[in-house]
């Protein structure tokens, strides 16, 4: 059977063992190519992870015969340029999340990729683990009965940085916003997976303790999908200790987990609690990029793709419209 080969666009620290091992060990894939700027940081991924060939330049990597498909890893501000760059060389882009700095920049990914006709997948990976599968198929064995209600919450300290320096991530140009933005969004991108498509969401946006201007550092919102469920949540990267829960409230009970831990679900009902436990694998996102290889070989389907992801970074958009002046 074929082989996709793949090539990495931004071989940082999200490719170390979350993703770059995933694509040498998924089924029908191979690793064939990375890239970074600094051509000397490129050289020593391909050394240490056994890739063939490095590139300082992501247009040499687009161009390379060998190259089938390319995942950009880069931070979010990159993505549009290297997606409308590898589907106008025609290949199927796999790209970081959130997918883009706005929602139309990834309405412009979406309609270059389909007018090159090449498919373009997003790395929002939760959607492949079977943690939330099982969410998603006790949902819909009617376990908590008919779904009412959604709570979304995280809370962590502020982020520690060198003095001088900010992070990439609470950088807009690059990430699109502050952490909000890199965290949140797995979670949208999750509750759009388990309860469909949000169909209305009004927000506000804050900059409580002032230790990076120009960031959001708290997002409160309201929403209500098109099923009908309403929800809340609550982001707040200024706070005394760490908190991820979400919960979904159904006529008959309630199942309680969280987006980045790996505790048991917890499902609740009149019956009593039970737990349901699993183990994240090794590399995170390797059950999503199996999914992607099995699509592009034509006997599976991927449930992430740049109109799903492009979902989570419009809600997202209203969520923090007010604090941010729009983005192009």
């Amino acid at each position: 059977m074929k082989r996709i080969r793949f090539g990495i666009i931004g071989c940082g620290n999200v490719t170390e063992v979350k993703s770059g091992p995933g694509f040498q060990k998924a089924e029908h894939c191979e690793l064939v190519a990375v890239m970074r700027r600094d051509a000397a940081l490129a050289e020593d991924y391909a050394r240490r992870h056994g890739v063939p060939r490095w590139y300082a330049d992501a247009g040499e990597l687009i161009g390379d015969p060998d190259v089938d498909a390319v995942y950009i890893a880069t931070p979010p501000g990159s993505h549009l340029e290297y997606a409308l760059a590898a589907a106008k060389a025609g290949k199927p882009v796999y790209v970081e999340k959130p997918m883009a700095l706005s929602g139309e920049e990834c309405s412009r990914m979406i309609a270059a990729c389909r007018e090159a006709q090449v498919p373009l997948y997003v790395a929002y990976y939760r959607r492949a683990l079977p943690r939330f599968l099982k969410v998603k198929e006790l949902l819909e064995a009617g376990a908590i009965g008919d779904v009412r209600y959604a709570a979304m919450v995280q809370y962590q300290p502020a982020p520690q940085a060198k003095e001088g320096e900010i992070p990439w991530r609470l950088q807009p140009e690059l990430s699109g916003g502050g952490l909000f933005f890199d965290l949140a969004s797995h979670t949208l991108d999750l509750f759009d997976f388990l309860l469909g498509p949000i169909a209305e969401a009004k927000g506000i946006a804050s900059n409580q303790q002032g230790q990076y201007a120009g960031i959001e550092d708290i997002v409160t919102a309201t929403y209500r999908f098109e099923s009908g469920v309403h929800g809340i949540g609550s982001w707040c990267f200024s706070a005394f200790a760490r908190e991820d829960r979400n919960e979904i409230v159904g006529s008959l009970g309630k199942l309680s987990f969280s987006t980045f831990g790996h505790e048991p679900i917890r499902l609740d009902t009149a019956d009593g609690t039970q737990l349901f436990p699993f183990e994240p694998p090794q590399h995170i996102q390797q059950p999503l990029i199996q999914t992607v290889v099995n699509d592009l070989l034509g006997f599976g389907v991927c449930a992430s793709t740049g109109e799903s992801a492009a979902r989570t970074n419009r809600v997202m958009d209203e969520l923090v419209k007010g604090f941010y002046s729009p983005q192009s």
